[in-house]
């Protein structure tokens, strides 16, 4: 089988927004594509962490090569919270400080930054930095930025902006999150 190779490296900023159901799993398809080809992903979730998705547990299986990091304490406004604003702050920021060590690394191909844009939206994660992130990218790794409502800002210095647009969701007819397909 022929595998292609680009005459030009260029490491990508890629931007995965909107309120449809997708933008994580789409990043995850994303690290198991570069999986297959040997290449090293890091995926921190800023959000999630309080409660149990297949995607922790079926990334380990890609090991060594995607890692994922779990530095959220769960969702913030949408369902009440055992955490203060502040300790969720304190996570998020912990899941930036690994995200610029990882980067700094030069050890990994792709770092995915999961749920990265709502962190932004709720104040755990400010927007400069974000953008710093971006600005300080080294030249050949591909950064994947995940969310609902991506700033503009970030959408600008994006390479590719992809929305997930909801048509219809299976819990808008009661039925309840499934397994393998929700969470």
């Amino acid at each position: 089988m022929k595998v292609f190779q680009p005459q030009h490296k260029t490491g990508l900023v890629v931007v995965i927004t909107g309120n449809g159901k997708g933008k994580t799993t789409a990043a995850l398809g994303i690290a198991l594509r570069a999986a297959g080809h040997n290449m090293k992903v890091c995926i921190i979730c800023f959000i999630k962490g309080d409660m149990y998705s297949g995607e922790f547990d079926g990334v380990k299986r890609l090991s060594p090569d995607v890692e994922i990091n779990v530095t959220g304490k769960g969702f913030l406004r949408i369902i009440k919270s055992p955490y203060s604003f502040e300790e969720h702050r304190a996570s998020a920021q912990n899941g930036f400080m690994l995200a610029k060590e990882k980067m700094d690394s030069g050890t990994i191909d792709i770092l995915i930054l999961d749920e990265i844009h709502n962190a932004i939206d709720l104040g755990l994660v400010d927007l400069p930095q974000i953008l710093e992130l971006i600005d300080k990218k080294p030249p050949f790794m591909h950064l994947i930025l995940t969310g609902r409502d991506a700033r503009q800002e970030v959408i600008e210095k994006a390479h590719t902006v992809t929305e997930m647009k909801e048509i219809r969701h299976s819990f808008s007819l009661g039925i309840e999150p499934q397994k393998g397909i929700d969470y």
